[in-house]
């Protein structure tokens, strides 16, 4: 069974086209846990095999570690048959081991430390290096990274970055549009409200956002999800699990925002998986398919760092869930009544 697709053209410039199972790279930056090279090829060969088409990276991603290994496997394959993107906001640069960025995060990583610059300059200088590390002619999507409160600590610290991104490093990315050099961009965030600030004040493609619109969280549908449908403004869907919990189960010690998940988010998911058991589906396979019930979803890009996770991500993908399990949870109080099934 083929992976299916998504064209997005808001531009009238071709535009392109996402498989709607995404490959999310974070985790081939070796996050949590080292893996090797092999395991890398492993994982990415498999996604390949199966039809998957487009690969989201970032220079944040095992600092650099994550755009070097999709240079390998991406090397002998034609560049028009996959759609590729990165990030912008920040850049890297040398440090020692001891003072790297990332200890207890990033593992068997180079010895790089981040610089958060939204800047004309800055954007040019991130992309330039994410050429380098890519080893390819053209990256698709540039995405913004990262101006959200858990990355830059305060709320005043995001609206100085939204202000610098919006004055400067915004025309950077608009004249490589107008050239040619991209094909869109947007920004990629863990916080909804950022994503509607941005389009509310330019002429933004595509949103990958994190975690916020989920069998978990449907907010973004108040505002920002019908502005992105009325201009056409894709949406990439990372983190459809909650970072683990809708994957796993509410079991003592998952994971949910990148922490354990407190009793309320537990029962919460407790409440959503017997409605899923009911109907004979698994929670994971829900899960993903859930954001794809929007129009405005392109593609959903969970992680993996093993060939296993890739597969239950296919698996996943291919799900075909009844549509009296999305009233279901309606019915119950477990999802927004204005949520797209």
């Amino acid at each position: 069974m083929t992976l299916k697709t998504r064209h997005w053209d808001r531009l009238g410039n071709g535009g392109l086209t996402f498989t709607e199972l995404g490959f999310g790279t974070a985790p081939l930056g070796n996050l949590y846990r080292a893996i090797t090279d092999a395991e890398a090829d492993a994982i990415l060969a498999r996604a390949w095999e199966a039809g998957v088409r487009y690969y989201d990276t970032a220079p944040l991603y095992g600092l650099g570690l994550s755009e070097t290994r999709l240079n390998r496997f991406l090397r002998d394959k034609p560049r028009d048959e996959y759609v590729l993107s990165t990030k912008v906001g920040r850049y890297l640069v040398p440090a020692t081991e001891a003072t790297r960025d990332g200890h207890g995060k990033w593992f068997e990583v180079p010895a790089r430390n981040e610089v958060y610059d939204y800047s004309y300059d800055g954007v040019m200088r991130s992309l330039e290096a994410s050429f380098e590390r890519l080893g390819v002619d053209r990256i698709d999507v540039l995405f913004f990274h990262d101006i959200d409160v858990p990355n830059q600590g305060s709320r005043a610290n995001v609206d100085a970055k939204v202000h610098q991104l919006l004055s400067s490093g915004y025309h950077a990315v608009e004249k490589m549009r107008k050239e040619g050099a991209i094909k869109a961009f947007g920004a990629g965030v863990n916080e909804w409200e950022v994503c509607q600030k941005l389009a509310e004040n330019g002429d933004f493609d595509l949103f990958l956002l994190a975690g916020r619109y989920t069998l978990l969280e449907q907010e973004a549908l108040t505002s920002f999800l019908p502005l992105c449908e009325a201009r056409g403004i894709g949406i990439v869907t990372g983190g459809p699990y909650n970072s683990g919990i809708l994957a796993t189960g509410p079991k003592p010690g998952a994971y949910y925002n990148y922490e354990i998940a407190p009793q309320e988010v537990l029962d919460r998911v407790a409440a959503i998986e017997r409605v899923c058991q009911s109907h004979d589906v698994r929670l994971v396979d829900a899960a993903f398919q859930f954001p794809l019930l929007h129009p405005a979803t392109v593609s959903v890009i969970p992680g993996g760092q093993g060939t296993d996770e890739m597969e239950g991500n296919l698996q996943a993908a291919r799900a075909e869930i009844p549509a009296s399990l999305w009233s279901d949870l309606k019915s119950e109080g477990l999802m927004r009544e204005d949520a797209p099934t």
